[in-house]
């Protein structure tokens, strides 16, 4: 079994959450969505949450890949990657496992490319440590 897609970051949260983005831009993935979701739970809930924030990020050579081999790929799309406060005040970062998700398309050449997906991300959550 392979190690989780999790990093405990030292530093502020908004600090944290930039070194995410430019780990992440290292190893050629975009954030094409973020949703701050303390925010989004004050606005239509009206209650209070840690800071945390979901980050779609995509790699766009691996995404035509994956979408070329099986479209369905996208339902795997784009990969998030998670920062929030932990409860110990220090900033957790996960991300997906894509060699779990891509299993919903089912097509074999996709297992490969997950993995190199993973590795990626691995790299990149290894950089903040």
């Amino acid at each position: 079994m392979s190690a989780p897609l999790e990093r405990t970051v030292p530093g502020a949260f908004d600090a944290a959450l930039g070194r995410v983005r430019e780990a992440l831009a290292g190893e050629g993935f975009g954030v094409l969505t973020e949703i701050d979701v303390r925010s989004t739970l004050a606005q239509k809930l009206g209650v209070e949450f840690r800071r945390y924030a979901i980050l779609g990020a995509c790699n766009p050579p691996f995404a035509h890949r994956a979408l070329s081999l099986d479209l369905r790929a996208g339902l795997s799309m784009p990969c998030n990657v998670v920062v929030h406060e932990g409860d110990d005040g220090a900033v957790v970062v996960r991300a997906v496992d894509p060699t779990l998700t891509v299993a919903a398309a089912g097509h074999p050449g996709l297992a490969e490319l997950a993995a190199e997906v993973r590795d990626k991300l691995g790299r990149a959550l290894a950089q903040l440590a």
